[in-house]
């Protein structure tokens, strides 16, 4: 019985290299973003002397979307394959910011980068109010709220979380010292 509990625990821990799949298709994701990019760049470099102030604001805004998407989805990548998958062994250098991206602190990265994202956007919106009903502009603000309010509660929780573990810590420290 021993021996199938082992094998099953290898199945399930082995599981976890199926993740790799995902994170492959994000790669090659970001190289068809990334090329979606150099294809909005190089209409905007063809209209700079055309678009009046406000297109470019509004393009510019585009590229920094764009930006800010692909970041999210770096920021994704690496840091579930190191948290749920493997531990990156070479170029400790280049990867030594991956020691703060924890679960939790992934959690809020990535609410902060959505909210950024629908910020972006919703400026996008309003710089065109003329394209829009005011109920368009309506529900594109309370979503923009909602992830503004869901990004606050994330933090808010990470925040009880990492509190609730320096008090268990501490309380397994203090029990140490007291059978000494």
């Amino acid at each position: 019985m021993k021996s199938l509990e082992l094998l099953v625990e290898r199945i399930i821990l082995s599981s976890r290299w199926l993740l790799v799949i995902f994170y492959l298709g994000l790669v090659a994701a970001l190289g068809l973003y990334g090329i979606s990019f150099m294809y909005k760049l190089a209409k905007i470099a063809s209209m700079v002397f055309v678009y009046d102030d406000a297109q470019m604001i509004l393009a510019m805004l585009a590229l920094i979307d764009a930006a800010l998407v692909a970041s999210l989805i770096v920021m994704v990548m690496i840091s579930g394959y190191e948290n749920f998958v493997s531990r990156f062994d070479e170029g400790d250098a280049e990867v030594s910011f991956l020691g703060k991206l924890d679960a939790g602190s992934l959690k809020i990265k990535v609410a902060s980068s959505i909210v950024a994202i629908s910020s972006i956007h919703l400026l996008q919106i309003f710089l065109n109010t003329q394209q829009y009903t005011d109920q368009q502009l309506m529900w594109a603000t309370i979503m923009h709220l909602a992830f503004v309010v869901s990004a606050v509660l994330l933090g808010y929780l990470e925040r009880i979380m990492v509190g609730l573990k320096k008090k268990v810590a501490s309380a397994g420290r203090q029990s140490r010292r007291s059978w000494s």
